[in-house]
Protein backbone atom coordinates (compact mmCIF):
# COMPACT_ATOMS: atom_id res chain seq x y z
CA UNK A 1 0.00 0.00 0.00
CA UNK A 2 1.53 3.06 -0.92
CA UNK A 3 2.06 5.61 1.84
CA UNK A 4 0.07 8.57 1.93
CA UNK A 5 2.61 11.11 2.26
CA UNK A 6 3.82 10.05 -1.57
CA UNK A 7 0.86 9.78 -3.42
CA UNK A 8 -0.03 13.18 -2.52
CA UNK A 9 2.81 14.06 -4.36
CA UNK A 10 2.08 12.68 -7.25
CA UNK A 11 4.92 10.15 -6.95
CA UNK A 12 4.85 6.91 -5.49
CA UNK A 13 7.21 4.79 -3.57
CA UNK A 14 8.48 2.35 -6.07
CA UNK A 15 9.50 5.49 -7.92
CA UNK A 16 10.73 7.40 -5.04
CA UNK A 17 13.02 3.89 -4.33
CA UNK A 18 13.88 3.05 -7.67
CA UNK A 19 15.19 6.90 -7.79
CA UNK A 20 17.02 6.53 -4.59
CA UNK A 21 18.28 3.10 -5.45
CA UNK A 22 19.94 4.86 -8.74
CA UNK A 23 21.90 7.03 -6.17
CA UNK A 24 22.81 4.82 -4.05
CA UNK A 25 24.99 2.66 -6.59
CA UNK A 26 25.92 5.80 -8.10
CA UNK A 27 27.70 5.98 -4.20
CA UNK A 28 29.21 2.59 -4.19
CA UNK A 29 30.50 2.22 -7.72
CA UNK A 30 31.65 5.38 -8.99
CA UNK A 31 33.33 8.79 -7.98
CA UNK A 32 31.74 11.48 -6.00
CA UNK A 33 30.45 14.16 -7.80
CA UNK A 34 32.01 17.61 -6.41
CA UNK A 35 30.71 20.41 -7.72
CA UNK A 36 26.88 21.32 -6.58
CA UNK A 37 25.04 23.21 -8.96
CA UNK A 38 25.04 26.91 -8.81
CA UNK A 39 21.19 26.47 -7.75
CA UNK A 40 20.29 23.15 -6.62
CA UNK A 41 16.28 23.03 -7.73
CA UNK A 42 15.38 21.86 -3.75
CA UNK A 43 16.40 22.13 -0.61
CA UNK A 44 16.89 20.25 2.20
CA UNK A 45 17.07 21.28 6.30
CA UNK A 46 18.32 19.54 8.54
CA UNK A 47 18.41 20.21 12.41
CA UNK A 48 21.21 17.76 14.61
CA UNK A 49 23.29 18.83 17.40
CA UNK A 50 26.54 19.43 17.36
CA UNK A 51 29.11 16.13 17.79
CA UNK A 52 30.77 15.10 20.61
CA UNK A 53 33.51 13.87 17.27
CA UNK A 54 34.03 17.39 15.78
CA UNK A 55 35.38 15.12 12.83
CA UNK A 56 32.00 13.74 12.24
CA UNK A 57 30.35 16.68 11.94
CA UNK A 58 33.51 18.15 9.35
CA UNK A 59 32.73 15.04 7.00
CA UNK A 60 28.64 15.22 7.26
CA UNK A 61 28.32 18.87 7.08
CA UNK A 62 31.39 19.61 4.44
CA UNK A 63 31.77 16.30 2.75
CA UNK A 64 29.00 14.34 2.57
CA UNK A 65 25.64 16.56 2.37
CA UNK A 66 27.78 18.74 -0.10
CA UNK A 67 28.09 15.40 -2.16
CA UNK A 68 24.72 14.32 -1.85
CA UNK A 69 23.35 17.36 -2.47
CA UNK A 70 25.02 17.83 -6.02
CA UNK A 71 24.09 14.07 -6.84
CA UNK A 72 20.28 15.17 -6.29
CA UNK A 73 19.88 18.52 -7.10
CA UNK A 74 19.24 19.71 -3.55
CA UNK A 75 20.74 22.23 -1.51
CA UNK A 76 21.07 20.98 2.55
CA UNK A 77 21.41 23.46 5.07
CA UNK A 78 22.85 21.80 8.17
CA UNK A 79 21.97 23.65 11.30
CA UNK A 80 23.94 22.09 14.23
CA UNK A 81 22.90 23.30 17.78
CA UNK A 82 23.93 22.21 21.40
CA UNK A 83 22.65 18.98 22.65
CA UNK A 84 20.08 20.52 25.39
CA UNK A 85 18.47 22.26 22.83
CA UNK A 86 16.72 20.20 20.41
CA UNK A 87 13.91 19.28 22.27
CA UNK A 88 12.85 22.82 22.85
CA UNK A 89 13.61 23.67 19.50
CA UNK A 90 11.24 20.64 18.19
CA UNK A 91 9.10 22.27 20.15
CA UNK A 92 9.06 25.91 19.06
CA UNK A 93 9.14 24.15 15.16
CA UNK A 94 5.82 22.47 15.61
CA UNK A 95 4.42 25.21 17.78
CA UNK A 96 5.16 27.56 14.52
CA UNK A 97 4.64 24.47 11.59
CA UNK A 98 7.48 25.26 10.33
CA UNK A 99 11.08 24.34 10.23
CA UNK A 100 13.69 21.92 8.88
CA UNK A 101 12.79 18.73 7.32
CA UNK A 102 14.61 16.35 9.30
CA UNK A 103 15.34 16.49 12.85
CA UNK A 104 18.03 13.92 14.72
CA UNK A 105 16.67 13.67 18.35
CA UNK A 106 19.05 11.82 20.64
CA UNK A 107 16.41 10.18 22.64
CA UNK A 108 13.08 8.68 21.53
CA UNK A 109 10.89 11.38 20.13
CA UNK A 110 7.76 9.61 21.20
CA UNK A 111 5.76 12.67 22.26
CA UNK A 112 5.83 14.61 18.92
CA UNK A 113 4.67 11.12 17.23
CA UNK A 114 1.34 12.87 16.03
CA UNK A 115 3.26 15.27 14.10
CA UNK A 116 5.57 13.40 12.05
CA UNK A 117 5.93 10.98 9.14
CA UNK A 118 5.16 7.30 9.73
CA UNK A 119 8.98 6.06 8.52
CA UNK A 120 7.38 2.84 7.62
CA UNK A 121 8.90 2.71 4.09
CA UNK A 122 12.00 3.83 5.00
CA UNK A 123 12.16 1.15 7.09
CA UNK A 124 11.17 -1.37 4.59
CA UNK A 125 13.72 -0.18 1.77
CA UNK A 126 16.38 0.20 4.14
CA UNK A 127 16.03 -3.51 5.15
CA UNK A 128 15.33 -4.95 1.80
CA UNK A 129 19.18 -3.29 1.11
CA UNK A 130 20.51 -4.22 4.59
CA UNK A 131 18.76 -7.03 6.60
CA UNK A 132 17.05 -6.51 9.44
CA UNK A 133 17.81 -3.71 11.97
CA UNK A 134 18.68 -3.79 15.50
CA UNK A 135 15.99 -4.36 18.15
CA UNK A 136 16.92 -1.00 20.05
CA UNK A 137 16.39 0.69 17.19
CA UNK A 138 12.98 -0.86 16.33
CA UNK A 139 11.95 -0.81 20.10
CA UNK A 140 13.37 2.92 19.99
CA UNK A 141 10.92 4.39 17.05
CA UNK A 142 7.62 1.99 16.37
CA UNK A 143 4.57 2.42 18.05
CA UNK A 144 3.27 -0.96 18.83
CA UNK A 145 -0.63 1.17 19.93
CA UNK A 146 -0.63 2.77 16.18
CA UNK A 147 1.81 0.17 14.31
CA UNK A 148 3.32 3.64 12.89
CA UNK A 149 7.26 4.27 12.98
CA UNK A 150 7.41 7.68 13.87
CA UNK A 151 11.44 7.64 13.53
CA UNK A 152 13.85 6.44 12.01
CA UNK A 153 17.26 5.20 13.94
CA UNK A 154 20.59 5.38 11.63
CA UNK A 155 22.71 4.20 14.90
CA UNK A 156 23.24 4.25 19.03
CA UNK A 157 25.68 5.16 20.56
CA UNK A 158 27.39 2.53 23.19
CA UNK A 159 27.55 3.48 27.17
CA UNK A 160 30.50 1.49 28.57
CA UNK A 161 31.96 2.60 32.14
CA UNK A 162 34.87 4.86 31.86
CA UNK A 163 37.18 4.75 34.90
CA UNK A 164 40.94 5.31 35.85
CA UNK A 165 42.31 2.27 35.15
CA UNK A 166 45.70 3.77 37.76
CA UNK A 167 42.56 4.23 41.11
CA UNK A 168 41.03 1.25 40.62
CA UNK A 169 43.94 -0.89 40.33
CA UNK A 170 45.39 1.01 43.11
CA UNK A 171 42.40 0.04 45.87
CA UNK A 172 42.13 -3.27 44.12
CA UNK A 173 38.72 -3.63 42.90
CA UNK A 174 37.15 -4.27 39.21
CA UNK A 175 34.61 -1.53 38.23
CA UNK A 176 31.88 -4.86 36.82
CA UNK A 177 29.54 -4.46 39.25
CA UNK A 178 27.42 -1.58 40.75
CA UNK A 179 28.87 -3.02 44.56
CA UNK A 180 31.97 -2.76 43.40
CA UNK A 181 31.36 0.47 41.75
CA UNK A 182 30.34 2.07 45.29
CA UNK A 183 32.65 -0.23 47.56
CA UNK A 184 35.90 1.00 45.00
CA UNK A 185 34.07 4.61 44.70
CA UNK A 186 34.04 5.09 48.36
CA UNK A 187 37.72 3.93 48.65
CA UNK A 188 39.21 5.63 46.25
CA UNK A 189 37.68 8.93 47.63
CA UNK A 190 39.08 8.19 50.88
CA UNK A 191 42.51 7.83 50.02
CA UNK A 192 42.71 9.83 46.72
CA UNK A 193 39.79 12.74 47.12
CA UNK A 194 38.67 11.93 43.62
CA UNK A 195 34.84 11.25 43.68
CA UNK A 196 32.45 9.10 41.28
CA UNK A 197 30.74 11.34 38.55
CA UNK A 198 27.54 9.85 37.60
CA UNK A 199 25.04 12.69 37.21
CA UNK A 200 21.85 13.85 39.69
CA UNK A 201 20.69 16.42 37.35
CA UNK A 202 18.10 17.47 34.47
CA UNK A 203 20.28 16.21 31.26
CA UNK A 204 20.44 13.19 29.34
CA UNK A 205 23.23 11.55 31.22
CA UNK A 206 21.45 11.53 34.20
CA UNK A 207 18.42 9.96 32.46
CA UNK A 208 21.02 7.28 30.89
CA UNK A 209 22.28 6.66 34.21
CA UNK A 210 19.64 6.20 36.53
CA UNK A 211 17.32 4.19 34.36
CA UNK A 212 21.09 2.10 33.65
CA UNK A 213 20.71 1.05 37.50
CA UNK A 214 16.91 0.38 37.53
CA UNK A 215 16.90 -2.01 34.75
CA UNK A 216 19.66 -3.59 36.39
CA UNK A 217 18.21 -3.40 39.70
CA UNK A 218 14.89 -5.25 38.01
CA UNK A 219 12.83 -2.08 38.61
CA UNK A 220 11.60 -0.41 35.23
CA UNK A 221 9.03 2.58 34.24
CA UNK A 222 6.73 -0.11 32.81
CA UNK A 223 6.17 -3.54 31.93
CA UNK A 224 6.56 -5.03 28.29
CA UNK A 225 2.68 -4.30 27.19
CA UNK A 226 3.49 -0.33 28.19
CA UNK A 227 1.92 -0.53 32.28
CA UNK A 228 2.92 1.35 34.73
CA UNK A 229 5.76 -0.40 36.79
CA UNK A 230 7.45 2.03 38.38
CA UNK A 231 6.12 1.10 42.17
CA UNK A 232 8.18 -1.88 42.86
CA UNK A 233 10.34 -3.07 45.92
CA UNK A 234 13.19 -3.14 43.31
CA UNK A 235 12.70 0.79 42.55
CA UNK A 236 12.92 1.35 46.48
CA UNK A 237 16.13 -1.16 46.41
CA UNK A 238 17.63 0.88 43.47
CA UNK A 239 16.44 4.60 45.19
CA UNK A 240 18.72 3.13 48.37
CA UNK A 241 21.97 2.36 46.68
CA UNK A 242 21.91 5.42 44.61
CA UNK A 243 21.50 7.48 47.89
CA UNK A 244 24.63 5.17 49.43
CA UNK A 245 26.20 5.89 45.99
CA UNK A 246 25.83 9.96 46.36
CA UNK A 247 26.86 9.71 50.09
CA UNK A 248 29.99 7.58 49.98
CA UNK A 249 31.29 8.15 45.98
CA UNK A 250 30.29 11.43 45.07
CA UNK A 251 30.35 15.29 45.72
CA UNK A 252 26.90 17.98 45.26
CA UNK A 253 28.76 18.38 41.65
CA UNK A 254 27.24 16.08 40.08
CA UNK A 255 23.40 17.95 41.44
CA UNK A 256 24.71 20.54 38.45
CA UNK A 257 25.92 17.67 36.21
CA UNK A 258 25.48 18.63 32.33
CA UNK A 259 25.84 16.87 29.04
CA UNK A 260 29.62 17.59 28.96
CA UNK A 261 30.19 16.98 32.73
CA UNK A 262 31.67 13.26 32.42
CA UNK A 263 34.16 14.43 29.76
CA UNK A 264 35.51 17.51 31.47
CA UNK A 265 35.53 15.78 34.58
CA UNK A 266 37.21 12.81 33.53
CA UNK A 267 39.86 14.43 31.69
CA UNK A 268 41.06 16.69 34.03
CA UNK A 269 41.35 14.15 36.51
CA UNK A 270 38.48 15.02 38.89
CA UNK A 271 36.58 11.90 38.21
CA UNK A 272 37.15 8.38 38.92
CA UNK A 273 34.69 6.44 36.91
CA UNK A 274 31.52 7.84 34.72
CA UNK A 275 29.10 6.33 32.42
CA UNK A 276 30.26 7.73 28.73
CA UNK A 277 30.78 7.19 24.97
CA UNK A 278 33.98 6.74 23.63
CA UNK A 279 33.93 10.96 23.21
CA UNK A 280 35.92 10.77 26.39
CA UNK A 281 38.51 9.42 25.17
CA UNK A 282 38.93 10.08 21.69
CA UNK A 283 38.90 14.12 22.62
CA UNK A 284 41.87 12.63 25.03
CA UNK A 285 43.44 10.94 21.85
CA UNK A 286 43.34 13.58 19.58
CA UNK A 287 43.92 16.58 21.93
CA UNK A 288 46.87 14.07 22.79
CA UNK A 289 45.73 14.43 26.89
CA UNK A 290 48.00 11.84 28.55
CA UNK A 291 45.21 11.32 30.46
CA UNK A 292 43.29 8.94 28.00
CA UNK A 293 46.00 6.28 28.35
CA UNK A 294 45.16 5.53 31.97
CA UNK A 295 41.40 5.40 31.31
CA UNK A 296 39.70 2.03 30.77
CA UNK A 297 36.18 1.08 28.99
CA UNK A 298 33.92 -1.37 30.70
CA UNK A 299 30.62 -2.92 29.54
CA UNK A 300 27.81 -2.28 31.29
CA UNK A 301 28.24 -3.08 35.26
CA UNK A 302 25.86 -6.52 37.03
CA UNK A 303 22.98 -5.43 39.26
CA UNK A 304 21.04 -8.02 41.06
CA UNK A 305 18.93 -8.53 38.47
CA UNK A 306 21.45 -8.67 35.36
CA UNK A 307 23.85 -7.05 33.78
CA UNK A 308 22.36 -3.80 31.64
CA UNK A 309 22.93 -0.53 30.35
CA UNK A 310 20.85 1.76 28.02
CA UNK A 311 22.83 4.01 24.88
CA UNK A 312 24.57 7.21 25.93
CA UNK A 313 22.30 8.92 22.63
CA UNK A 314 19.77 7.17 20.46
CA UNK A 315 19.74 8.99 17.18
CA UNK A 316 16.34 8.94 15.83
CA UNK A 317 15.30 10.91 12.64
CA UNK A 318 11.65 12.56 12.22
CA UNK A 319 10.32 14.07 9.43
CA UNK A 320 7.27 16.64 10.22
CA UNK A 321 4.18 16.22 8.81
CA UNK A 322 4.93 19.99 7.81
CA UNK A 323 7.87 18.88 5.86
CA UNK A 324 8.22 21.35 2.74
CA UNK A 325 11.02 18.52 1.19
CA UNK A 326 9.37 14.87 2.59
CA UNK A 327 10.22 12.87 -0.35
CA UNK A 328 13.88 14.36 -0.13
CA UNK A 329 14.11 13.98 3.53
CA UNK A 330 13.27 9.95 3.29
CA UNK A 331 15.85 9.70 0.05
CA UNK A 332 18.61 11.08 2.14
CA UNK A 333 18.07 8.81 5.13
CA UNK A 334 17.83 5.39 2.64
CA UNK A 335 21.03 6.65 0.96
CA UNK A 336 22.55 7.25 4.47
CA UNK A 337 21.80 4.67 5.11
CA UNK A 338 23.77 3.06 1.91
CA UNK A 339 26.90 5.01 3.11
CA UNK A 340 27.03 4.22 6.98
CA UNK A 341 30.25 2.72 7.26
CA UNK A 342 31.78 6.40 6.42
CA UNK A 343 29.87 8.12 9.30
CA UNK A 344 30.94 5.21 11.34
CA UNK A 345 34.62 5.77 10.21
CA UNK A 346 34.13 9.71 10.39
CA UNK A 347 32.89 9.48 14.12
CA UNK A 348 35.88 7.52 15.42
CA UNK A 349 33.34 4.63 16.53
CA UNK A 350 30.89 6.55 18.46
CA UNK A 351 28.05 6.11 15.87
CA UNK A 352 27.49 2.34 15.99
CA UNK A 353 25.01 0.81 13.01
CA UNK A 354 21.23 0.18 13.37
CA UNK A 355 21.67 -1.76 10.14
CA UNK A 356 24.72 -4.09 11.79
CA UNK A 357 25.65 -5.26 8.05
CA UNK A 358 26.21 -1.61 6.85
CA UNK A 359 29.86 -2.19 9.07
CA UNK A 360 30.16 -5.99 8.76
CA UNK A 361 34.08 -5.62 10.08
CA UNK A 362 32.83 -3.75 12.91
CA UNK A 363 34.71 -5.69 15.38
CA UNK A 364 37.75 -5.78 13.68
CA UNK A 365 38.00 -2.34 13.18
CA UNK A 366 37.55 -1.74 17.08
CA UNK A 367 39.47 -4.28 18.09
CA UNK A 368 42.60 -2.94 16.87
CA UNK A 369 42.55 1.54 16.81
CA UNK A 370 45.98 3.38 15.86
CA UNK A 371 44.76 6.15 18.52
CA UNK A 372 44.30 3.99 21.37
CA UNK A 373 45.65 2.55 24.13
CA UNK A 374 46.31 -0.06 24.46
CA UNK A 375 45.28 -0.86 20.94
CA UNK A 376 42.04 -3.11 21.69
CA UNK A 377 40.50 -0.52 23.97
CA UNK A 378 37.45 -0.09 22.03
CA UNK A 379 37.16 -4.09 21.53
CA UNK A 380 34.84 -4.16 24.81
CA UNK A 381 32.12 -2.77 22.68
CA UNK A 382 32.07 -5.69 20.14
CA UNK A 383 28.97 -7.31 22.39
CA UNK A 384 27.37 -4.55 23.38
CA UNK A 385 24.04 -5.21 22.09
CA UNK A 386 24.63 -8.10 24.45
CA UNK A 387 24.48 -5.42 27.32
CA UNK A 388 22.41 -2.15 25.91
CA UNK A 389 18.46 -1.55 25.84
CA UNK A 390 16.38 1.10 24.92
CA UNK A 391 14.56 3.87 26.83
CA UNK A 392 11.54 2.44 28.27
CA UNK A 393 12.71 -1.21 28.57
CA UNK A 394 11.11 -4.09 28.57
CA UNK A 395 8.46 -2.10 26.65
CA UNK A 396 8.74 0.22 23.76
CA UNK A 397 9.48 3.64 24.22
CA UNK A 398 6.19 4.97 23.90
CA UNK A 399 4.71 8.95 24.13
CA UNK A 400 4.40 8.35 27.55
CA UNK A 401 8.31 6.79 28.34
CA UNK A 402 8.85 10.24 26.06
CA UNK A 403 7.09 12.76 28.51
CA UNK A 404 8.55 11.10 31.83
CA UNK A 405 11.87 11.75 30.11
CA UNK A 406 11.49 15.00 28.53
CA UNK A 407 10.10 16.32 31.92
CA UNK A 408 12.91 14.48 34.24
CA UNK A 409 10.75 12.45 36.28
CA UNK A 410 13.11 10.01 37.49
CA UNK A 411 16.07 12.42 37.40
CA UNK A 412 14.37 14.24 39.94
CA UNK A 413 13.41 11.58 41.65
CA UNK A 414 16.62 9.85 42.34
CA UNK A 415 18.21 13.20 43.47
CA UNK A 416 15.45 14.13 45.71
CA UNK A 417 16.54 10.67 47.25
CA UNK A 418 20.01 10.73 47.33
CA UNK A 419 19.92 14.64 48.87
CA UNK A 420 17.39 13.59 51.35
CA UNK A 421 15.40 15.79 50.28
CA UNK A 422 12.53 13.72 50.61
CA UNK A 423 12.88 9.89 52.17
CA UNK A 424 12.78 7.28 49.32
CA UNK A 425 9.68 6.51 50.13
CA UNK A 426 8.38 9.60 49.36
CA UNK A 427 10.50 10.36 46.48
CA UNK A 428 8.79 7.35 44.58
CA UNK A 429 4.88 8.44 45.69
CA UNK A 430 5.73 11.87 44.27
CA UNK A 431 7.06 10.03 41.05
CA UNK A 432 4.73 7.58 40.73
CA UNK A 433 1.67 10.74 41.00
CA UNK A 434 3.58 12.43 38.21
CA UNK A 435 4.00 9.39 35.69
CA UNK A 436 0.26 8.37 36.61
CA UNK A 437 -0.57 11.51 35.01
CA UNK A 438 1.67 11.18 32.21
CA UNK A 439 0.27 7.88 31.19
CA UNK A 440 -3.69 9.01 31.63
CA UNK A 441 -3.29 11.72 29.39
CA UNK A 442 -1.31 9.89 26.75
CA UNK A 443 -3.88 6.53 27.20
CA UNK A 444 -6.52 9.26 26.59
CA UNK A 445 -4.95 10.27 23.18
CA UNK A 446 -4.90 6.89 22.32
CA UNK A 447 -0.99 6.65 21.88
CA UNK A 448 -0.75 3.85 24.39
Amino acid sequence: MESQAFSRRGRTRRELIKTAAGAGLAVSVGPFVMTRPAQAAKTLKILQWSHFVPGYDRWFNNQYVKEWGARNDTQVIVDNINIALIESRAAAEVSAQKGHDLVLFLAPPSVFEQQMLDMSDVYVECEKRHGKPIDLAVKSTFNPKTKRYFAFSDSFVPDPINYRIDLWDDVGVKPDSWEEIRRGGKLIKEKHRIPVGIGLSAEIDTGMAMRAIMYAFGSHEQDAEGNLAIRSPQTLEALRYVKALFEETMTPEVLAWDASSNNRQMLAGRSSLVLNAISITRTGENDKLPMHEKIGLAKAAKGPARRIGLEHVMNCYAIWQFSENKEGAQKFLIDYIDNFKQGFLASEFYNFPSFPTTVPDLKQQIARDAKAVPPDKYAVLGDVLDWATNVGYPGYATAAISDAWNTWVLNTMFAEAATGAETVENALTRAEARMKAIWAKWRERGMI
